[in-house]
């Protein structure tokens, strides 16, 4: 295993996260807003690294989604706890990830691992969180107001984050009873 640039670049992403975290909580809206957007500028510096320079490993392959996930849940976190977004929101997406997890890990330890693949509502629910976190942390650092930019991405961050675990939860229940892709149950 090697530690390629675009590595070290997703570790940088991981200590942003508690700076980002601590920006906001101390309401330095301008701090928090600029890590954000480091940490997404960072993100497609990577992938262009790895991709136009053959600099792929598996480590990366790893940790660039969490990287992005801790970010990402942790920003939502603390926006739903002082109250710039929805706890249902909040609960919704901590949810549906954690449901996740707790799959990949249940069917390893059953000895019938199943390969996370995104699906596309997953890649578009997982735009639309970011948007909408660089949204209200953009009005929060600016004093401006996006209106109805935010409460529109709020409902289709709620509907494509439902969407997506429920996508989730049928491809894993298929792969957990046997009838995984290619294989149809015996009748």
């Amino acid at each position: 295993m090697r530690l390629t640039i675009p590595n070290m670049i997703t570790i940088m992403r991981f200590v942003l996260v508690p700076g980002v975290v601590l920006a906001m909580l101390q309401a330095r809206w301008d701090w928090a807003f600029a890590g954000f957007l480091i940490a997404g500028i960072s993100d497609g510096v990577d992938g262009f690294i790895a991709r136009h320079f053959n600099q792929f490993s598996q480590l990366g392959a790893y940790l660039d989604p969490m990287a992005d996930k801790l970010l990402l849940v942790s920003v939502f976190v603390v926006l739903g706890f002082i109250g710039e977004l929805p706890l249902w929101l909040v609960v919704t997406m901590v949810s549906r990830d954690a449901l996740i997890v707790c799959a990949v890990v249940l069917s390893t330890v059953m000895a019938h691992p199943v390969e996370m693949k995104p699906l596309f509502v997953s890649k578009a629910n997982t735009a639309i969180q970011i948007g909408l976190a660089a949204v209200v942390l953009g009005e929060l650092a600016l004093a401006i107001d996006l209106d109805p930019l935010r409460p529109v991405l709020i409902l289709l961050s709620g509907v494509l984050t439902v969407a997506s675990a429920a996508a989730y939860l049928v491809a894993w229940l298929r792969h957990m009873s046997g009838y995984g892709e290619g294989s149809k149950p015996d009748t």
